[in-house]
């Protein structure tokens, strides 16, 4: 969550605050100025590191579970909430599977009763499939029992449901319930005005005799026929109406016959009774396929193993769930290997994905794949949010497949609940950080967590031709007003350096890197921290080679990361901080306002550390080098009071003190950190550059010690050490003995009860 004055106007900083932008195109940089539009656009301010840090924290997704872990960070008080921090994504997922694992595609997967995909032409289902159907066919007894009932009296059922949750094998199983024989398919393309006609034409097909009656096939008196339309491809133009099936209804009376027809959740009806089917459960489903495959012993010892139990914890489909039987009962044969079991999972999504992306417009619209890519990169984000930047990719999609027509967005287009359905997605309610608390929003996300992340690879790696519009998004999400937009985008392009690092670096990250704006600078910063987190190879190195580049903006992106990856490799960051800042000193006659601002990026760059995981080393090295020159000396101890003017809460004026907090739990334990506190305390009071600065954060300790008697006793055993010599009673007495309270008022109590902890020296 951003600081309101994060990204102000330089017109509108006060006259203490950072140099604005303009230091940066100085001669020096070699930068280029074309005018004042330019100059305008360009003078943004810097969001300082701990408000940038939290941000990423807020809003990363949660494929990279910043916060949960402490690679990058962490807090020093109440865990995770004031560091970067994340979880591992596994270079399975976003490399691929580096086994294949068998032969088969979606094309040859089953779909959910283990049945082809439907042909375009007409034909009758041999009697030994539906049997083969029914033997592992699952659902509730009492909604087979209500669907008979309305396909007996209606003759023709309409069968709702998205695709591969098995509608397709409930529409024959329920004709086979009724004793059909023949069951003919029929073409999908078949005009719902044509119906009729071509159930007429069904009487001469062959198989089945004519005549009214009421299916007395179920009872063995007589021969029904049966009729299936799997996923009637009707359009806007061309809806199914109420007077097509009541023309329908006639003609199978007069056979003797009943149809089923199943439609996805976007089939064009009007006036159309339909009846939506839900898939059953998949650990049901598993079973009873297993059951058609092996015997009853085996397969409760497959449904036992741990890759089968997270298998079913995953929102696979049922063709899925079927083809793993399949893969399951090969493995219990010894055909295949436990490896083969294990990355099933990712095989499967790896080829919906494929799929997706793959299928001509008549499958999944240009549209529907931008909105797909969009959540992959907003996963877990407000849904309304996604809907609208995934019509902003839609525009660039367009104009690169046409870039002569103009790019046009449908104003009102696909039902969310379809939308999601086709992205195997779901909705939920959840607080967004924003600069003003939480808010709560309607948020979209991926039912498994792991599409995200294979979705961005394969546009990225399988479809080349998508990344000239994909980097045009990008770019314009960096300049984005949102912080949960900049940092999704960095959280992208992270999954793309992941995937195809020189391509990500050379087309977008060091475009950001050299940017004369920080808000770019800062999503390259964090690309960069999200892609090393995920194991992107390299990203130190590519720090260390930044940090000494003669581009003085590639040393700013440098500091920034150094301070959120620095936890992992503290003496390593603390060298490279150390070097740059010395590198901006060498001439102090050469010394300019973008050094100044660059000594303040260290010195924040050292604040984030010292409040990392790795605090007690990060602060022995600080205490080691701290007399090495007058660079690293000011570096040090500006850093130093940075971290301690931060509480637990900094929207808690009257919050924790983090450090104070730190210095507590390592007096308690015992720990050299609580002698390197009191030790950098007191060179930062002593220090003239310093000392107003650091008086002013223990007026803010004292100011909360008045509210909390913990803070009260930590500073009650931090002031004494603080005191070695004359002059520093001196500083902390008049301290204590002369500060006001809040507003003006008179001095706190406790400030009296800490001067008795002080003594003359």
């Amino acid at each position: 969550m951003s600081a309101p004055e994060a990204e102000a106007d330089v017109s509108r900083a006060a006259p203490d605050q950072r140099s604005d932008s303009t230091a940066e195109d100085a001669p020096k940089d070699g930068a280029r100025k074309d005018g004042a539009a330019e100059e305008a656009e360009e003078r943004d301010q810097p969001q300082n590191a701990w408000a940038a840090r939290r941000d990423l924290v807020d809003h990363s997704p949660r494929t990279m579970n910043v916060g949960a872990r402490t690679r990058f960070g962490g807090s020093l008080v109440g865990g995770d909430q004031h560091g970067v921090s994340g979880g591992r994504v596994t270079g399975d997922v976003i490399m691929g599977s580096k086994t294949e694992v068998h032969h088969w595609t979606f094309s040859g997967f089953p779909r959910a009763g283990g049945l082809p995909a439907v042909s375009a032409v007409a034909g009758e289902i041999p009697r030994s499939t539906l049997e083969r159907l029914a033997a592992s066919f699952v659902a509730a007894e009492e909604t087979v029992e209500d669907l008979l009932a309305r396909l007996r009296r209606d003759r023709v059922l309409v069968l709702s449901g998205a695709r591969f949750t098995g509608r397709r094998t409930a529409a024959l199983m329920l004709l086979h319930r009724l004793g059909a024989s023949p069951v003919r398919t029929l073409d999908r393309d078949t005009a719902p005005g044509a119906l009729a006609e071509r159930i007429a034409a069904g009487r001469d097909d062959g198989g089945g005799n004519g005549g009214g009656g009421n299916g007395g096939g179920e009872d063995g008196s007589g021969r029904v026929r049966g009729y299936v339309l799997c996923d009637l491809a009707n359009r806007r133009g061309t809806p199914l109406r109420e007077p097509h099936l009541l023309a329908v209804r006639d003609r199978l009376a007069e056979q003797d016959a009943y149809l089923v027809v199943t439609v996805g959740p976007t089939a064009v009806l009007e006036d159309v009774p339909v009846v939506g089917w839900e898939p059953p459960d998949a650990a049901e489903v598993l079973a009873a396929h297993l059951r058609t495959w092996t015997d009853e012993p085996t397969a409760a010892g497959l449904l036992g193993l741990p890759d089968v139990k997270e298998f079913l914890g995953r929102a696979h489909q049922l063709r899925e769930t079927a083809a793993f039987a399949r893969l399951l009962a090969r493995y219990a044969a010894g055909e295949v290997t436990a490896r083969a079991v294990g990355q099933f999972s990712l095989v499967s999504l790896e080829n919906q994905v494929r799929e997706w992306f793959e299928e001509d417009e008549s499958a999944v619209h240009l549209r529907d794949k931008a909105f797909l890519i969009a959540l992959a990169a907003f996963d877990g984000g407000p849904y309304a949010l996604t809907a609208e930047l995934s019509d902003l990719l839609y525009r660039f999609l367009q104009k690169t497949e046409n870039p002569s027509r103009v790019p046009e967005v449908p104003v009102f287009g696909t039902h969310i609940g379809k939308r999601l359905q086709l992205a195997r997605a779901e909705r939920f309610e959840d607080d967004e950080h924003t600069e003003w608390g939480p808010v709560t929003q309607q948020k979209a996300r991926f039912a498994d967590e792991r599409l995200s992340l294979v979705v961005l690879r394969e546009v990225w790696t399988g479809h080349p031709s998508a990344r000239p519009a994909l980097i045009d998004w990008l770019r314009r999400l960096a300049d984005d007003g949102r912080p949960l937009v900049r940092t999704r985008a960095a959280a992208t392009v992270a999954v793309l350096a992941r995937t195809d690092l020189p391509s990500a670096m050379a087309l977008v990250i060091e475009v950001w890197a050299t940017s004369s704006r920080f808000r770019h600078r800062l999503v390259a910063v964090n690309s960069l921290t999200l892609a090393h987190l995920i194991d992107t190879p390299n990203i130190p190195r590519i720090l260390d080679a930044w940090s000494k580049d003669g581009d003085r903006r590639l040393r700013w992106v440098a500091a920034r990361a150094y301070a959120l990856i620095g936890p992992e490799r503290p003496q390593q960051a603390l060298a490279a901080l150390r070097d740059a800042v010395r590198r901006l000193y060498a001439d102090p006659a050469e010394v300019d306002d973008f050094d100044r601002e660059m000594a303040e990026e260290l010195a924040e760059a050292v604040e984030l550390l010292l409040l990392s995981p790795a605090s007690d080393e990060v602060l022995a090295q600080l205490r080691e080098h701290i007399d090495d020159d007058r660079a690293v000396h000011d570096l040090t101890l500006n850093g130093f009071v940075k971290a301690c003017a931060h509480t637990e809460d900094d929207d808690d004026r009257y919050g924790v003190p983090l450090v104070l907090d730190w210095y507590a739990r390592a007096s308690t334990e015992g720990r050299e950190a609580a002698t390197g506190i009191a030790h950098l305390w007191r060179r930062a009071l002593d220090d003239r550059h310093t000392t107003e600065r650091a008086l002013e954060v223990l007026r803010r300790w004292v100011l909360i010690a008045d509210r909390s008697t913990a803070t009260e006793w930590a500073l009650a055993a931090l002031l004494p050490r603080l005191v070695t010599t004359a002059s520093e009673y001196q500083r902390l007495s008049h301290l204590l003995r002369t500060m006001p309270g809040e507003d003006g008022a008179p001095p706190p109590p406790v400030a009296a009860r800490l001067l008795t902890t002080l003594s003359p020296r």
